[in-house]
Order: C-alpha cells, then structure tokens, then sequence
C-alpha cells in the first residue's frame, strides 16, 4: 500500500506559498491508518521505547496509537501554559523569533528510553527541541520518527539521533 495516495496536498495552505500535506485523509481511511501504524510500530519497536512522546498536536494523533500498539506509554510535548501541574520548558530559536514546548515534570523517570514521533517533520526545529527537552528531563532519546518527512527541507540534519520517516517528500 502507497501510504502518498492517502496524504492530500493542499495549496496555499496556511498561507500563500506553502504546500501542507494533509494527513486527515490517512486517517479516515480505516486500512490506511492501520498500515501507516503497523509500518511505524515496525520501525520504532527496534528502539526499545518505554514511552513515546507526541508533539503538538498531530504528532498526538500519531504517537498514541503507536504507544497502544507498541504497548508503552505516551507523553504530551505541549505548546507553552497547555499542560496542568509543574511542567518543564524548552525554549528554542525559529526562524524569526523563538518558541517553547514543556513537559510535565512527572511525566518521565530518568533513564527512561522516550522515542520522539510526530506526524511531518520539516525543517527539525521542534523536533530537535522535544529531544532536547526530553533529554533536560532526564530520558534517553534513542530514535525519533514522523509519517512524513519534508526531504528538501533537510530537517533531519538538526536532529542528533536516528531518524525515519514512512512518506517522503522532495519538492
């Protein structure tokens, strides 16, 4: 199964100029989504994860099933004030300004081996920083995954540990 004929492109969507790969088209169809976390599971199990830890928000939709078919656990990578309790933030450069992400500050016990996922990975600016934040936190990141990757981004270039991705794309 061609996991591309299930991801919609869509134009000018944010904004002007960026092409957005729409997974929620993968997502309502029932094979497909089971395929893209079958093949997720194959690849991140090889990592031993304890926990897997979901970006912001579709890396949520992608993380947890895997979490629940690899059966560990799953942690929040939140935008900033998002998550109750005392949570830990990470600040990090954009490309014009910065932003944070935090964690629960008892979401992970050191040592712990935390796979980073989200659903697209781009230029590897957030998903440098969840490994980042991760590791501030005291777990062990042995590998990050996405279902999509931007190839002609480069974004895999800003991360420090073993990457894969199901779907590439290089334009």
């Amino acid at each position: 199964m061609d996991l591309k004929d299930y991801i919609r492109g869509v134009p000018d969507f944010p904004k002007p100029g960026i092409f957005f790969y729409d997974i929620s088209t993968l997502l309502r169809h029932g094979a497909a989504w089971r395929e893209a976390i079958d093949q997720l599971a194959r690849v991140v199990e090889t990592h031993r994860p304890d926990m897997l830890a979901g970006i912001e928000s579709r890396g949520f939709l992608v993380a947890a099933p895997l979490a629940l078919r690899l059966g560990c656990g799953f942690v929040m990578l939140r935008k900033r004030g998002k998550l109750p309790g005392a949570t830990i933030p990470y600040d990090y450069a954009l490309e014009y300004g910065t932003d944070r992400i935090e964690i629960q500050a008892d979401a992970v016990r050191p040592g712990q081996r935390v796979v980073v996922v989200d659903d697209l990975l781009a230029t590897g600016g957030t998903m440098a920083a969840g490994i980042a934040l991760l590791r501030k936190v005291g777990a062990m990141v042995p590998a990050a995954a996405a279902l999509i990757e931007l190839r002609f981004l480069a974004g895999r270039r800003r991360l420090d540990v073993p990457f894969e991705a199901l779907v590439g794309y290089d334009s």
